[in-house]
């Protein structure tokens, strides 16, 4: 009977205890201490074409954030790379050389070998045997893998602080020139030029222009978000994003996952 009646107060100054702390408020802030830090995620610098900070933007943590996958990488770029390749080398099997069909002389009588085709392999300019034909080099890997590998890369790039932010670049004029500025301003130096411009994923006439204005710029490289891979995420010293790419990446990739 003792020992049941301790228990029972035992449990009793439990719940008076959180009775206090809910009144109190104390709760309620563990609450929300809990929630912000779950839904704290990675923040970048956003600039403008002046090279000038014009605010910050919350990067996904399931995209930029992910755990890096380094075998994973290397077997996306392996069949991105092996995608690539076009067998184009062919040779011609006796049955397609153009030539006569007649025998080239009589079967017996001649002290020759007996030959029915000039376009036999033997003689020159006939077929080729066992040479080779267009063949097909390209691999697969699933939707989920190439996904998760586009998020080890651009993780990767986050955590060597290779990824920018910019914005304002629709209202640019397709002028080479100023698209150069624009890279001056944002401190990328001429001789470190290897850019991946990601583009937003919604063509319009403004990415037109931006593309016009870009292409002919030594080292930077054009993407749509829609297209967008671990290779070229990889291959390129600095990952340049339009602020409505980002965006896109959510849309594209998140929406997907939580389906």
């Amino acid at each position: 009977m003792p020992a049941r009646k301790s228990k029972v107060k035992g449990q009793k100054s439990k719940i008076l205890a959180s009775l206090k702390l809910r009144r109190s408020g104390q709760i309620k802030t563990q609450k929300l201490k809990t929630r912000a830090k779950r839904s704290s995620g990675l923040t970048i610098d956003v600039f403008d074409t002046k090279g000038k900070i014009a605010g910050k933007i919350s990067l996904p943590k399931e995209i930029f954030g992910a755990e890096i996958n380094k075998q994973l990488l290397a077997q996306a770029v392996r069949v991105y790379l092996a995608n690539q390749r076009r067998g184009t080398a062919s040779t011609k099997t006796r049955g397609e050389v153009s030539g006569s069909t007649r025998k080239i002389w009589r079967q017996k009588g001649t002290g020759r070998a007996r030959h029915g085709s000039i376009k036999a392999p033997i003689f020159v300019g006939g077929g080729i045997v066992s040479g080779p034909k267009p063949r097909d080099f390209s691999l697969k890997i699933s939707k989920k893998m190439k996904r998760l590998a586009i998020f080890s890369a651009l993780s990767s790039k986050q955590k060597a602080n290779e990824i920018k932010a910019v914005k304002g670049l629709d209202s640019l004029e397709p002028k080479t020139r100023l698209m150069v500025d624009v890279l001056n301003n944002l401190g990328i130096n001429e001789k470190d030029k290897n850019i991946l411009l990601v583009l937003s994923g919604k063509s319009s006439k403004e990415l037109e222009n931006i593309y016009r204005a870009s292409r002919n710029i030594e080292g930077v490289h054009i993407i749509n978000a829609e297209v967008l891979n671990a290779y070229d995420a990889l291959n390129n010293k600095l990952v340049l994003l339009m602020e409505s790419a980002i965006d896109h990446m959510k849309e594209k990739f998140l929406k997907k996952e939580d389906a």
